[in-house]
């Protein structure tokens, strides 16, 4: 597809986020499989990506570079596996978060009610790894083609308020991202 411009949507989903792009010359839209870790080692692609964070312990999971992962949280499959198991370690639903005015929404406040000892993160910060995931798993299937220079819309809930949508925005800034 080398340089074509895209329309790339994606959808930040509270549950999960999924990419899907068309060009002029490809009109039907195709769903980016999104690189993540579905185990401590092995590392996938799918359509589906689950709009999670998990705090490892050290050797847990190795960061991984090529995902973006500089310190202790893996997104995606695996982090929704591990939240199964330790749920105090475990951010989900951040999108959730954005919209909740009675929070500091830029704070490190989850996860919520999680381990004391369990690193936090802001909603707004969550989702900025999201998309950073996304920009990068974009980036390797479209080196020819930043996403950043594609035609690009991220979805908000009608239910979010103006700050909300602001820091989703922010949150897309901070991945490196210019949505409209």
């Amino acid at each position: 597809m080398g340089g074509a411009r895209h329309i790339v949507g994606i959808d930040l989903g509270t549950s999960n986020t999924v990419v899907a792009h068309a060009t002029l010359e490809e009109p039907s839209p195709r769903v980016l499989p999104i690189a993540q870790r579905t185990s401590a080692t092995t590392i996938e692609h799918a359509a589906l990506f689950p709009s999670c964070a998990f705090a490892t312990l050290d050797g847990e999971a190795p960061p991984e570079a090529s995902l973006g992962e500089l310190d202790v949280w893996v997104l995606g499959e695996l982090a929704k596996r591990r939240a199964a198991e330790v749920p105090g370690r475990a951010i989900s639903s951040s999108k959730s978060w954005l919209g909740h005015a009675r929070v500091d929404r830029r704070a490190a406040i989850l996860p919520w009610g999680g381990d004391d000892e369990a690193p936090k993160l802001s909603p707004v910060e969550v989702a900025a790894r999201l998309l950073e995931r996304v920009r990068l798993s974009w980036q390797a299937a479209h080196p020819d083609a930043p996403l950043a220079e594609q035609e690009l819309v991220l979805t908000v809930p009608a239910s979010f308020d103006e700050v909300a949508r602001e820091l989703t925005l922010e949150a897309a800034r901070r991945a490196a991202l210019s949505p409209r």
